[in-house]
């Protein structure tokens, strides 16, 4: 997910293990965050998921000029770790406290082995649990990183609204997924360029269209206009997209 500009961020291995799950054209199952996957999802993201460190870089920015110091931020769906902990570093001396929440024991340990014996260990915590249900106190910000999309579409009103409630005044919720777009013709376009970005990135033909076989059931996009109205439903005022490419969109909201 990131240009050659961006860098991996901490607990990243020099040398990532390379994705090749797709590479057979028999897929068995649906897509899940098992140990293979967790091994490999790394690689995955970079090659997958355009701009992502400078989406980090953009809620580091954003989370650095609207909390104050101490601010427990919760990341929901934290996968491996890696989005938290580059955050932990772009904002070290904040005094930030971090808790990823996963389903998966896959990703959760391998984000746990990034942070032994580093300082983010200090500060960053992750936990198993269920992100619609588990307890949010003390939240100052919440984060959502292309996880929503993978929550049942009727199940994620009430998701958001919790995401709401649990934030005080001034809090922030930063919500990143990929998108549809309602217009066919740029829809088709806007799939086509982001398979010529992973196709840059070395997946075949094969493996895109057989990664997208695997994830047909398990994630359910929404439009950028669709997710705006989830959050201004559940009772978010302030709502702006803050990054957008093509079908990919992060959008920050402020409650007041």
């Amino acid at each position: 997910m990131t240009a050659s500009t961006e860098h991996t961020g901490p607990g990243t291995a020099p040398a990532k293990e390379r994705d090749r799950i797709f590479l057979t054209d028999a897929v068995q199952e649906d897509f899940s965050f098992n140990e293979e996957v967790a091994a490999v999802f790394d690689d995955m993201l970079d090659r997958s998921v355009p701009c992502y460190h400078l989406v980090i870089d953009a809620m580091s920015q954003l989370l650095a000029r609207r909390l104050p110091n101490g601010a427990l931020i919760y990341d929901l769906g934290c996968s491996v770790g890696t989005g938290l902990l580059a955050l932990a570093e772009r904002l070290s001396g904040r005094g930030f406290r971090y808790v990823g929440v996963d389903n998966a024991p896959a990703m959760l340990r391998q984000a746990r082995s990034k942070i032994q014996n580093t300082v983010q260990n200090t500060f960053v915590r992750f936990q198993e649990g269920d992100i619609t249900t588990c307890p949010l106190t003390d939240a100052g910000a919440v984060l959502c990183n292309y996880t929503l999309q993978f929550v049942r579409p009727v199940a994620r009103q009430a998701f958001v609204r919790r995401i709401y409630e649990a934030l005080p005044q001034g809090g922030l919720f930063l919500l990143s997924e990929k998108t549809i777009a309602h217009a066919p013709a740029l829809n088709r376009d806007f799939i086509a360029i982001h398979h010529d970005f992973k196709r840059a990135r070395g997946y075949s033909e094969l493996e895109s269209s057989a990664k997208r076989e695997a994830l047909e059931n398990v994630l359910v996009p929404f439009s950028l206009q669709e997710n705006v109205q989830l959050l201004q439903a559940a009772g978010f005022v302030e709502v702006e997209p803050f990054f957008t490419w093509f079908n990919f969109c992060s959008i920050v909201a402020l409650k007041r």
